[in-house]
């Protein structure tokens, strides 16, 4: 029987979790690919019987980009109200309790579905990244119901399971080509992921904005267009495609060396689909060296999920690892993979370091099935299209867990370490604040940290709307940082919209003061003059930053200006006078 299995992505999860679910389905007899919302012609749905939904959720409650127009597709008026009254459904969405709107896109879609006459097969599934075996707390005994059900349901003989048959269905053949290619890398094929255009910049500066002393490093980058008709909105966000490190892609060939493989950088392989419906990423579009899957494309930072274990383990001969890479694929030993790779937030080059015996017995074919692919990352951006650059304020990740080694981030380190000059490709992307088109209505921005990127984009559209004769509303902007001389970002614009009494801001800078002041706090402080601008000019309110404690901190503190008038807020929110782009 056909199963359809679809994804929205917006980091490789959902994917990651669909194509597990596509790869158990093989052996139970079902047929049928595993794709991205936007690898399928939707209008095809209305001929499906039966489809399992992976659906990530994004920002605010929004869907992933790649699903996007497939929403819009399934709230056309004009689709019948039992146009699929034929098909059958599973829905496993994953989110972040952390986030107001939890698993928003898969509740949306899978009450839209029924909405159209959809039959839901087993109940909607809701992953937790909070949990502390993250998706894999839901998702494994989702997946296991939807298997217990299906085979209830369509008389599948238990007999034609075959436990350990999903490790031969594999995504890719891999065909190892003589002589060599040349590693010419056009910017472009560097945003392999993406389907909108691709824009070149190039890295005007790129200046640390902290403190030497302070624990974090962040980067203020200034990119000018060498694309024609680049044109972007305030809220609008720069998807970049990182580039692993040279140390990291020198352990890595270190590695194979070590262990005498058979291939190394000069290796060139040609990668096909091993099955006719299931899309070639980008990436292998074309033959390529070890050298530029290793740059480019493998993501050598990522923590490995369940199926690197079981595909490193299908030629190992030790039995003591060999054990191990089983146990790690295993409901039962959850706890141990958690402790292993999510704690100590342990990388898969790390992992194949671990692992020697079974990395020794790597084949090519192994290395493409189970390597992650780098994902995009999303910056705010951080200026007004009037201005000259494209600018973004990056936070460098950097951290210590238990291992010796510290954690870095892939891509804030990748930024970090270009140097002007450099050219890089981006893609703009619409961010998800709405801003009010009458210029009069006043805003209000919460930004503690770098969550003030986006605002500064706007301050400046605004602005230079207003020297060319428009009239606009109150800019009230609170930002919150831990001390005046160590994280001030954009502190001369500050300073100098102040003083020219364009822009209204309060700080707080929360360890200049004996207690803690937050940007809360300052809420409250201004709340006689905030309540008026909300109750009587229809001010519209925005949070950017860190989703930990602060967005609903500063949601509490807005009820309690407004005199407790939690459904007022709510009302607010309701009709996108009250934003909130926050991330983990």
């Amino acid at each position: 029987m056909r199963l359809l299995v679809l994804y929205g992505s917006q980091t490789g999860t959902a994917q990651d979790v669909a194509e597990q679910i596509w790869r158990e389905s093989r052996p139970l007899g079902f047929h049928g690919p595993v794709l991205s919302f936007e690898d399928y012609d939707m209008q095809q749905l209305i001929e499906e019987r039966l489809v399992v939904f992976v659906v990530a959720t994004t920002g605010d409650g929004v869907e992933p980009d790649n699903m996007k127009q497939a929403w819009r597709f399934l709230l056309k008026r004009s689709l019948p109200a039992q146009s699929l009254q034929g098909l059958q459904f599973a829905c496993l969405g994953l989110g972040d309790s952390s986030y107001p709107k939890f698993n928003y896109a898969a509740k949306k879609l899978s009450k839209r579905l029924q909405n159209l006459g959809a039959t839901s097969v087993c109940p909607l599934g809701l992953c937790d990244d909070q949990h502390d075996y993250g998706h894999l707390g839901v998702s494994l005994s989702w997946t296991r119901d939807l298997w217990m059900s299906l085979k209830s349901s369509l008389g599948i003989d238990e007999s034609t399971q075959n436990g350990g048959a999903n490790k031969t269905v594999s995504k890719w053949l891999i065909k190892e080509l003589s002589g060599s290619v040349p590693l010419t890398v056009r910017l472009e094929q560097l945003a392999w992921t993406q389907k909108q255009q691709c824009h070149t910049f190039k890295l005007v500066d790129n200046v640390r904005t902290t403190a030497e002393s302070h624990f974090q490093d962040v980067r203020f980058l200034r990119l000018e267009s060498l694309s024609e008709n680049l044109s972007w909105e305030p809220g609008d966000v720069l998807d970049v495609q990182p580039q692993n490190s040279d140390e990291a892609v020198t352990a890595f060939f270190e590695l194979l060396r070590e262990h005498k493989l058979n291939f190394d950088e000069e290796t060139v392989v040609e990668v096909l689909a091993a099955y006719p419906d299931m899309p070639l990423p980008k990436a292998f579009a074309t033959p390529i060296t070890l050298t530029h899957a290793a740059k480019y494309v493998w993501d050598l930072n990522a923590k490995p999920r369940q199926r690197f274990f079981e595909v490193l383990g299908h030629n190992c001969s030790d039995e003591m690892e060999s054990e191990k890479l089983a146990e790690f694929c295993s409901a039962e030993a959850i706890d141990d993979l958690v402790a292993y790779v999510n704690r100590p937030r342990r990388n898969v080059l790390e992992v194949l370091q671990d692992f020697r015996h079974a990395s020794s017995k790597l084949t090519l074919s192994q290395l493409f099935e189970m390597m992650p692919l780098i994902q995009p990352r999303s910056f705010s951006i951080a200026s007004d299209v009037s201005a000259s650059t494209l600018d973004l304020l990056v936070a460098v990740v950097q951290y210590k867990t238990i291992l010796q080694t510290p954690r870095l981030g892939l891509c804030s380190n990748w930024l970090k370490n270009l140097s002007p000059g450099v050219e890089i490709c981006g893609i703009v992307k619409r961010g998800t604040m709405v801003w009010p088109q009458d210029l009069a209505v006043p805003l209000i921005m919460v930004g503690p940290g770098t969550g003030i990127a986006p605002f500064r984009s706007i301050i400046q559209q605004r602005l230079h709307a207003q020297s060319k004769g428009a009239r606009i509303g109150p800019l009230v902007v609170f930002f919150g940082c831990r001390n005046r001389a160590a994280d001030f970002h954009f502190q001369e614009d500050f300073e100098a919209w102040t003083k020219g009494k364009l822009v209204e801001v309060h700080y707080a800078f929360s360890r200049d003061e004996d207690r803690k002041v937050y940007v809360q706090h300052q809420i409250q402080k201004c709340g006689q003059r905030l309540a008026q601008l909300i109750l009587e000019q229809n001010a519209h309110i925005y949070v950017a930053g860190n989703s930990n404690n602060m967005p609903k901190s500063v949601r509490e503190a807005f009820i309690e200006i407004l005199g407790g008038q939690g459904d007022y807020v709510d009302l607010m929110i309701k009709q996108r006078r009250y934003q909130e782009e926050t991330w983990a």
